[in-house]
């Protein structure tokens, strides 16, 4: 289970900062995709981070119940 936390863990913070930097990038670019796009990403990124910090906590758990 500790390798699937080594690989999750990482995985889930450059999701997050993926869907920020294209949020952002979609935020200052305007027009027709930042209007499509901008409030889209940033939803997205508010649910990434949730999943990030739910596989955070779900490591320290881990590690605290071995």
């Amino acid at each position: 289970m500790d390798r699937l936390f080594q690989f999750l863990i990482p995985a889930s913070l450059v999701t997050v900062a993926a869907v920020l930097a294209l949020g952002i990038y979609a935020l200052f670019r305007g027009g027709d995709f930042g209007r499509s796009y901008s409030n889209k990403l940033m939803r997205l990124r508010v649910l990434a981070q949730a999943i990030a910090v739910a596989v955070l906590m779900a490591a320290v758990w881990w590690r605290r119940q071995s």
